[in-house]
């Protein structure tokens, strides 16, 4: 279940968890049978089961803090999965935790612009507040710190989160601040989103059930107010300066026979040819590549008959039935069939024997 050792700052780098299950700690809370009703609840939303996977990862960690062996086991039961194909995805994903996670996760984003302006300060001063480093939980409990690679939020840089909820335009000392607020029990409100819960809270959120009481306190986290400046200010400097983008331009309505070129949809009937060879015509026409081009030539109506069609002297063979040519598992002895009066004249066979096969 592990995968190639390697430390905590290449795990953040790279994005993949190189780190082993961590047995289940003596106080645990086990899988109830209501996390199994929920998880065959997640399974029903999904034409393929193993669809599932993703969400049913998230309910292990809204019950126990993070992907235990026993959360594996359950989905592996429930998927019909063996658990190193359950292991594969829970080690590939960041947001699926090997060992317990604390009441509350931590990510500073160390990403370009957040690191130039602040963001790889934040994360040494938070690292020595707590004794911790990265994807490492404070001895209270309280906070699980990491790195994050990209928070989508540039605009707001330098971000930290929390549970997932924004704390934009932190620095070292709000950052801090933020933290021991945590510490003491409080719970401050992000700067836009949701009201903080705390991670098993939001786990059971991305496993796609509510963690509110009620429709009123979701439809309340829902709408709450937050600090959208940042990104609105780019849309308010263009309305001042009269700027927009240029109009889309929509798809153009098909013709009413897509099989073939619009220019032949409706024959013209003043050319002299037959609708099929205006047909011919516009696909030759039409044809937006060389191979294309031969490809709509060699099937036109006037095209000429392809060399070796006829006989040298003019006149055509006869066929040989299939099953029976020369060199096949079903050959018969050659019968000269007898000769046919034609147009041109008596047919006759091309005698010979075809091209040996290798078996």
């Amino acid at each position: 279940m592990s995968a190639l050792p390697g430390s905590p700052e290449a795990t953040a780098v790279t994005g993949l968890d190189s780190t082993p299950v961590e047995p289940a700690p003596l106080d645990l809370p086990p899988l109830t049978e209501q996390a199994r009703t929920e998880a065959r609840e997640i399974i029903a939303r999904y034409p393929v089961a193993r669809s599932a996977l993703l969400p049913m990862l998230h309910l292990v960690q809204s019950y126990q803090g993070y992907v235990s062996p026993e959360g594996v086991a359950l989905c592996a039961e429930e998927l019909g999965l063996t658990k190193a194909e359950v292991g594969a995805v829970a080690t590939f994903y960041t947001m699926y935790k090997r060992r317990p996670t604390g009441r509350h996760l931590v990510s500073v984003c160390t990403n370009t612009l957040c690191a130039v302006l602040g963001g790889q300060r934040i994360m040494d001063a938070l690292s020595a507040d707590l004794g911790v480093h990265h994807d490492e939980t404070a001895a209270d409990g309280s906070i699980t710190l990491e790195h994050a690679e990209c928070l989508a939020a540039c605009d707001y840089a330098p971000v930290v989160t929390v549970d997932y909820e924004f704390y934009d335009q932190q620095d070292v000392d709000s950052a801090r601040e933020l933290v021991a607020a945590l510490r003491r029990g409080e719970k401050p409100l992000p700067t836009r989103g949701a009201p903080l819960t705390d991670f098993r809270g939001i786990e059971r959120q991305l496993a796609g059930f509510s963690q509110y009481p009620d429709a009123a306190a979701a439809a309340a986290a829902v709408d709450a107010p937050g600090n959208y400046e940042p990104t609105l200010r780019g849309l308010r400097l263009a309305a001042e300066r009269g700027e927009q983008a240029p109009p889309m331009r929509g798809p153009e309505p098909e013709p009413a026979d897509t099989g073939e070129p619009r220019e032949t949809v409706r024959p013209s009937g003043t050319t002299g040819e037959t609708p099929g060879q205006e047909a011919a015509d516009a696909r030759v026409a039409a044809a937006d590549s060389p191979a294309e081009k031969a490809g709509a030539a060699a099937s036109h109506p006037d095209a000429p008959e392809p060399a070796g069609r006829r006989l040298p002297d003019g006149r055509e063979g006869t066929d040989t039935p299939a099953g029976h040519e020369p060199g096949t598992s079903e050959q018969r002895p050659a019968e000269a069939p007898p000769a046919t009066q034609g147009p041109d004249g008596p047919s006759r066979t091309i005698e010979g024997r075809g091209p040996s096969r290798r078996r």
